[in-house]
């Protein structure tokens, strides 16, 4: 006779018993209800990414500075001292993974022309095919994820968390 593996414990068993923990402990409900479910679903997506970056073969850390200069405004300029900063990791740190990622062929550093001291960094056409790949599969996962929600639902969800967010940087900033 085998042992008996230990019972997985529902996602939504999870969630309810923190929400619990969390009023117990003098939270408001409302409150915990979003903010676990929010962080709920960040937990278990990231828990896909990364599963997804070790098939990409990219690290994490890799995958911050491609995801970074990707999304990076076109007119804005990303040196490896902002790029740092960013990903809140040390300059150190971040010339080694440029290093790496520039051997791998994935960004290019150049030197800027205004200004002789700094280097700019940009994705090569190997990096964002790199973010175009990782993107589409996690598409894929995303919409399944809101699939029980309507266009219409979803098009509320968006505008509730961006609302949400633009709440946070006014907390933050005053």
């Amino acid at each position: 006779m085998s042992p008996r593996r230990p019972r997985r414990t529902s996602a939504t068993a999870v969630y309810e018993a923190e929400v619990a923990a969390y009023i117990a402990a003098g939270g408001n409900e409302q409150t915990q209800r979003v903010i676990t479910a929010v962080h709920g679903l960040t937990r278990r997506l990231s828990q896909f990414y990364n599963a997804q970056l070790v098939d990409l073969d990219v690290s994490a850390g890799e995958w911050g500075v491609i995801s970074r200069l990707a999304t990076t405004p076109k007119d804005a300029i990303s040196t490896p001292s902002s790029l740092a900063a960013a990903l809140a990791i040390a300059p150190s740190s971040m010339t080694h993974r440029l290093d790496k990622m520039s051997e791998r062929g994935l960004i290019l550093r150049t030197p800027d022309t205004t200004n002789r001291t700094r280097m700019i960094v940009t994705l090569t056409s190997a990096g964002w095919e790199m973010f175009r790949k990782a993107i589409q599969a996690s598409d894929v996962v995303e919409s399944d994820v809101l699939a029980q929600l309507s266009e219409g639902e979803r098009e509320t969800l968006a505008d509730l968390l961006e609302r949400a967010i633009a709440g946070l940087d006014d907390a933050l900033d005053s």
